[in-house]
């Protein structure tokens, strides 16, 4: 069986994939991410196979990964669950909205606007040293209900319809608007990216759009990286977290610069 798998894949490829799944959930469990990797890997090594096909495949490895690291973060960070599950649920709706319609509308034209927005994340986070160091804001519990779901539904369908930087943009969503700080940010995050890959994934799943073995070796390879990242970002604090979070955005800038300057 094992000899048959390999040799419907190429080696290296499997290999290449394992490795830069390895590094996305490294990134992915300290900010998020983690999908500006491993997307344009599949993208290079299945250049035939539908996109839908490729999201999928990507979000079973995404959501093992991501998976751990929340299980690794609960155990240090205290949840407040009802704001949790008020943010998770909005994602839940709105990331299946998005994975729906990801086959109707071209996502090529939000591209422009996503740079537009990334580069403006990065200077501000650049220019506010501070950003994320200490709890910035001491808001009523019910507006931070509000912001909460409003979070959730606008991330969530862009999660579902589109994907990489989500959880990049759930931690400066979380820094910014709620005032966590940046280590706590990445704990709700990944809670919650946890639960938009899981409902964009059962849209993928009951269309057949996934490659399982390749899948579970990106899995894997996913799942130890976010292990090791997640307890560096616990150990590392807060100015860990908010440089790589710079360097994921800068990366992101530069990527959505090429993509939609050379169109």
């Amino acid at each position: 069986m094992f000899s048959n798998f390999l040799s419907d894949y190429n080696t290296w490829t499997l290999l290449a994939l394992g490795a830069l799944a390895f590094i996305a959930g490294f990134i992915d469990s300290v900010v998020g991410g983690g999908g500006l990797i491993q997307i344009p890997a599949l993208l290079i090594s299945f250049p035939n196979a539908p996109i839908a096909t490729l999201f999928g495949t990507n979000k079973i490895a995404a959501l093992a990964g991501t998976s751990v690291a929340a299980f690794h973060y609960a155990k240090r960070i205290t949840f407040d669950f009802k704001l949790l599950f008020v943010i998770s649920f909005s994602c839940f709706i709105s990331s299946f909205t998005g994975a729906r319609i990801v086959s109707l509308i071209n996502v090529e034209v939000l591209k422009p606007l996503i740079l537009f927005i990334l580069i403006g994340i990065a200077v501000y986070t650049f220019f506010k040293k501070d950003l994320g160091s200490v709890k910035t804001k001491e808001l009523a519990y019910r507006q931070q209900i509000i912001y909460g779901a409003m979070i959730g539904l606008i991330i969530g369908f862009y999660d579902g319809f589109f994907g990489p930087g989500t959880g990049s943009f759930f931690v400066l969503a979380f820094v910014v608007v709620l005032g966590f700080e940046f280590v706590q940010a990445s704990a709700y995050a990944k809670i919650v990216n946890c639960v938009t890959n899981i409902s964009a994934l059962i849209v993928f799943v009951k269309q057949g759009n996934y490659m399982l073995e390749i899948a579970l070796v990106m899995a894997v390879m996913n799942i130890t990286g976010n292990i090791i990242g997640s307890k560096l970002a616990i150990r590392k604090g807060n100015d860990f977290v908010r440089i790589i979070f710079l360097v994921v955005v800068t990366i992101m800038i530069f990527k959505y610069g090429w993509e939609v300057l050379g169109a």
